[in-house]
């Protein structure tokens, strides 16, 4: 199996983990994991279409799918919890993320790479503040918590019996949370596919040759900083698209969930363990970290009490340490797939199985 087709596959069952995640883990922590690995492939390969494809290197992205999120967050909470206020804060988002996408793009692209990350590195911290001191309007440190539109509340309504009980399946319940789930993993789903199907087309190349030689692309032809332009604009409106869904998932949107920039550093690392320039990658970086952030201090408790009896290892292996090991984990992952798992397992021409 080649190891481009073995990575394929690996997505792929990572998809229908994820397809059938309610069913198969049932308790809460679990969806919440699945829905945050949907949201964050999602965002990963956006951001990999910037510094995989493109060569831009952006700190910005968080601010769009912060924008998102505020734009969703901020019309359930002021105008109500429709359908209607859900497409209008969701399109707010949308087209603010896209405008600044452009001003920044049109006006900085021309600049050196360190100077053009400066200056995103630059808005996302304005936008940070300004999410803070509006709190009239945004909930400031607090943030917002809203209600979503009647759909995931009258689902568990929908979906009961004659007798007035809800329906389940596998013994998991047909209830609203179920339905928010779905719509999570179908919006990330169908936005995976379209940039998938972006970077296999022409337009993908060009985008490489960009990368590859910027000086060379513009000489046969190609504007390069419309092309840049362009997929800066459209990976904000991915991200935007995100953030959306994970306002409406969340039905909580604050500085920490939407703007932080630990936010950035995970993006950052999802797409160095996955692989840059592989969207395929970004499913995989983005799992592993999730899965690492929310059930290593687990597993480390575990081996903390299996080896209690010898010295210094549990101390070595105490939950609290959990960020040092995760540490040590990407450094050896980095040493040993230079490229990131996706990368380097698609360029060599076979995997052995």
């Amino acid at each position: 199996m080649t190891g481009s087709k073995f990575i394929k596959t690996v997505v792929l069952l990572i998809w229908a983990a994820l397809l059938f995640a309610p069913f198969l883990f049932q308790d809460v922590r679990s969806i919440e994991v699945a829905a945050r690995i949907c949201i964050f492939i999602v965002l990963v390969a956006s951001y990999d279409l910037l510094i995989g494809y493109t060569g831009i290197v952006s700190f910005a992205h968080v601010m769009f799918f912060g924008m998102g999120a505020y734009g969703t967050a901020i019309a359930l909470d002021h105008i109500g919890n429709g359908w209607g206020p859900l497409a209008l804060g969701t399109l707010c988002g949308l087209v603010v993320a896209v405008a600044l996408a452009a001003l920044i793009g049109l006006l900085s692209l021309r600049v050196k790479a360190i100077f053009f990350a400066m200056i995103t590195l630059a808005a996302a911290s304005v936008m940070l503040v300004l999410a803070v001191q509006l709190s009239g309007f945004t909930g400031g440190e607090d943030g917002m918590t809203y209600r979503t539109p009647d759909l995931f509340k009258t689902a568990t309504k929908l979906w009961t019996d004659a007798d007035g009980k809800v329906v389940r399946i596998a013994d998991v319940k047909l209830n609203g949370k179920l339905a928010a789930y779905y719509m999570v993993f179908a919006v990330s789903a169908v936005l995976f596919w379209l940039m998938l199907r972006m970077v296999a087309s022409p337009v993908g190349t060009v985008l490489q040759a960009i990368r590859e030689n910027e000086a060379r692309a513009e000489g046969i032809g190609y504007r390069v900083v419309a092309y840049r332009t362009a997929v800066f604009c459209i990976a904000a409106a991915v991200a935007s698209l995100a953030g959306s869904v994970y306002a409406v998932w969340l039905k909580y949107t604050g500085p920490e969930t939407a703007l932080s920039f630990d936010i950035m550093i995970d993006i950052l690392l999802m797409v160095v363990i996955g692989g840059m320039g592989t969207l395929w990658g970004a499913a995989i970086g983005a799992t592993l970290l999730v899965l690492a952030q929310y059930y290593l201090r687990d597993l480390m408790g575990v081996a903390a009490e299996a080896v209690s009896g010898v010295p210094l290892l549990p101390d070595l292996l105490n939950p609290d340490r959990w960020l040092l090991w995760l540490g040590i984990c990407f450094i050896l992952l980095v040493y040993f797939f230079p490229r990131g798992i996706a990368g380097t397992a698609m360029a060599r021409r076979s995997v052995k199985g």
